[in-house]
């Protein structure tokens, strides 16, 4: 009560040149860095959180190379109403190098039916190998739900038996190492990285699909996945 909150943007400066509104574009137009400085948004950052900004911007890509693999990772819902969680769908692949790059976020709310199609679409456009969908809550009727909608895919269902920091760790340690890209800007699934904190708050969907894509990549031959 009492505060009067103003926001502008630095393209709404009417005395700005064009030639330094395109610059401005050109380096920073749908990156979070360009959010904050150029937009005006307040972007809220963890200090306990495993990524950080700078990370994901340093090693950000406008194309990927020729993939090995890609794989469509699924998070799915627990229930299917206006206050459900929603469904974490991740399209990530990895090169003949072993760099990782996330390729599209397709996190939808909506029933079975819904995600299971969104899931199996990405999996044609980008020629996966597979989808690995958790399969924690909904046991083999998360299995059975996307073969029912295209029994051609291929289905390997991962169940979670340790704690999702344990998981989630060493995919943030491949960040900082700079194996993984991501390929353009995908805003909500980068604000859900650098704000969970892993110390208090329940992993959310989009990191939790982002984490399980890359250990089925990478990791899993590595240690654990499970």
């Amino acid at each position: 009560d009492g505060s009067v909150v103003t926001r502008a943007s630095t393209f709404d400066n009417a005395y700005l040149s064009s030639s330094v509104r395109e610059g401005l574009r050109k380096h920073y137009e749908g990156t979070r860095v360009g959010r904050q400085e150029l937009e005006g948004e307040y972007l809220a950052t963890n200090e306990n959180a495993l990524w950080t900004d700078e990370v994901i911007e340093i090693h950000r890509v406008k194309k990927a190379p020729d993939l090995i693999r890609v794989v469509v990772a699924i998070d799915p819902a627990v229930t299917a109403h206006a206050d459900s969680d929603e469904t974490g769908i991740v399209v990530a692949g990895v090169d003949a190098a072993g760099e990782v790059y996330v390729l599209e976020d397709r996190t939808i709310k909506g029933s079975p039916a819904t995600w299971g199609k969104m899931a199996v679409a990405c999996y044609h456009r980008w020629g996966a190998d597979r989808i690995v969908p958790e399969v924690n809550n909904g046991g083999d009727l998360v299995t059975a739900n996307i073969i029912g909608i295209d029994p051609r895919v291929r289905v390997t269902p991962v169940r979670a038996s340790r704690g999702k920091v344990t998981r989630a760790e060493p995919v943030a340690a491949l960040y900082e190492r700079g194996l993984v890209h991501h390929v353009g800007v995908f805003r909500e699934l980068e604000d859900q990285l650098t704000s969970w904190d892993p110390t208090h708050s329940k992993s959310p969907d989009r990191l939790d699909a982002l984490v399980w894509a890359i250990f089925s990549l990478v990791l899993s031959g590595k240690r654990e996945a499970g």
